[in-house]
């Protein structure tokens, strides 16, 4: 297939160079030693706590199992308000720990969590707020953390999409009583599946280590009803690999962010959401979101158009969780309760973004959207 005809996806996992992973494949096969906090387990959490700017970070096998025992940790029961705007993993995590999901709506800037709608969802059964860094742009983390300082209620960050984005020079994972990472191979950083807890002293840490191993404290001592999330160690090694080569893979992806940004700045009914800023990001997604009206098509008409041009985007998110058979039911799932999620979850469309494009790539996408 040539190089116009070839289709361009999504995204597309950060893999150094094969060569390099070898040693760590030997050094491996040599300890014997697979699983269970083995030396490239160690060594991954050292590494990213000095990368990330965080005091302690225990990593999991995948983002999924590091939400639903971060819910265990803090001992979270009843009610959780929470975004429609995300992952189903965000609420599949408070269903899988017989936990209420209370939705409320986002904000019309950043898509993240409203903070001036979560104080009236509050109830006697809210235990905690579970906000999500959509698209890796941070919360209003200070507004939160006083409504939860208000009422009592443990702040738990859903923050898959923001690995390594600082505000004002400081991780966004430090906020909040926990923060959850995905480390999916769609992510920037990859453990090709994997996750982390970041936490902020180490009596918590090693609950959450007891937690994610069967509750085991010893060989002969269960503490807790654990769960089995551990990562093993051929795919920390592949996280302390892609490591070092995750700066050049953001730098990238902010070249291409620019382009799209100035190229398309000018395309009636497209938007798209602002620079924040005193914000670091990681530019792990573009998202566009079209107005048919100034438009002139629909966002599902413009997405299978890109396609039949060989470009993938993705509607990132659609549907709404609080669309999904397990949730429609609960009375916060209203549509009248979540205008402006409901709006641009049919206007979205996360357009290619990654490391590997070309800028002839790059240009392609723009133009399927131009020329549709």
């Amino acid at each position: 297939m040539g190089e116009n005809n070839k289709n361009i996806t999504v995204t597309s996992p950060l893999l150094p160079p094969l060569e390099e992973f070898m040693p760590y494949l030997e050094d491996i096969w040599k300890r014997h030693w697979l699983t269970n906090n083995g030396h490239y387990h160690q060594e991954l959490e050292k590494a990213l706590c000095d990368y990330l700017g965080v005091k302690y970070i225990s990593v999991f096998s995948n983002g999924t199992l590091a939400l639903i025992t971060a819910l265990q940790a803090l001992r979270i029961t009843g009610e959780v308000i929470t975004t429609p705007y995300s992952f189903v993993a965000t609420t599949h995590s408070l269903w899988w720990n017989d936990i209420k999901p209370v939705f409320v709506d986002v904000e019309p800037r950043t898509f993240n969590i409203d903070p001036d709608r979560i104080e009236a969802a509050i109830t006697p059964k809210t235990t905690a707020i579970m906000p999500v860094h959509v698209y890796g742009n941070p919360c209003q983390t200070e507004r939160i953390q006083k409504i939860a300082d208000t009422y009592g209620l443990k702040v738990i960050y859903d923050a898959a999409h923001a690995f390594g984005v600082k505000e004002n020079g400081n991780s966004v994972l430090n906020f909040g009583d926990l923060s959850i990472l995905s480390f999916h191979a769609t992510k920037v950083f990859s453990t090709i599946e994997g996750g982390a807890i970041v936490c902020h002293d180490e009596k918590m840490k090693q609950r959450i280590d007891y937690l994610k191993n069967f509750g085991f404290a010893d060989e002969v001592t269960v503490v807790a009803p654990g769960i089995n999330a551990k990562l093993n160690e051929v795919q920390a090694a592949f996280g302390l690999m892609s490591l070092k080569h995750v700066d050049a893979a953001i730098e990238r992806r902010k070249a291409i962010t620019e382009t799209y940004r100035r190229e398309l700045a000018s395309v009636a009914g497209l938007k798209f959401i602002p620079e924040l800023e005193n914000v670091r990001h990681n530019y792990s997604y573009f998202p566009i979101f079209i107005d048919a009206t100034e438009f002139g098509m629909e966002r599902d008409g413009l997405y299978a158009a890109m396609q039949q041009q060989g470009v993938y985007g993705r509607r990132y998110f659609y549907p709404l969780i609080s669309s999904f058979s397990t949730y429609r039911g609960l009375p916060s799932a209203a549509v009248d309760n979540l205008p402006v999620a409901n709006r641009i979850s049919n206007q979205v469309i996360c357009l290619p973004l990654h490391q590997d494009m070309t800028d002839e790539d790059v240009q392609r996408v723009i133009n399927s959207i131009k020329k549709r």
